[in-house]
């Protein structure tokens, strides 16, 4: 069985990604999408105690940045997050700051694994 590696983004993208994550009400309708295979808007109208205006603003952003597909069929608009691009993100994010070959371990070497088969490592930073 062979890694496969997530395709890399550019630079522009990874800001549009930082971007559209730093928001919390977008990255809660995120979360939202990503529970579901192919979420309908209107769930997320449902869900999300704002206006279709401000749900369709957030979702365009999420589009942009390239981590929703949105695709109409009819009326409806259903999103569905792309993972590789999620995953991309997170690659580049760890390059950054130094720890790409953690990052396409599944982290760090050294790191305990939870019952849930996650790998942690605690770290300690003392601030003066």
């Amino acid at each position: 069985m062979t890694l496969r590696r997530a395709p890399r983004i550019t630079g522009r993208q990874f800001e549009l990604i930082a971007k559209a994550l730093a928001d919390p009400r977008r990255m809660a309708l995120l979360e939202t999408i990503a529970g579901e295979e192919a979420c309908p808007c209107q769930r997320l109208r449902d869900q999300f105690p704002v206006s279709k205006a401000t749900i369709s603003h957030h979702i365009k952003e999420l589009v942009r940045a390239g981590l929703v597909e949105a695709r109409r069929e009819g009326q409806f608009l259903h999103c569905e997050v792309r993972r590789d691009v999620l995953s991309a993100y997170t690659v580049e994010l760890m390059r950054r700051i130094g720890r790409e070959s953690e990052a396409e371990a599944g982290g760090p070497p050294d790191a305990k694994r939870t019952s849930a088969g996650r790998r942690v490592r605690k770290t300690v930073v003392k601030l003066s």
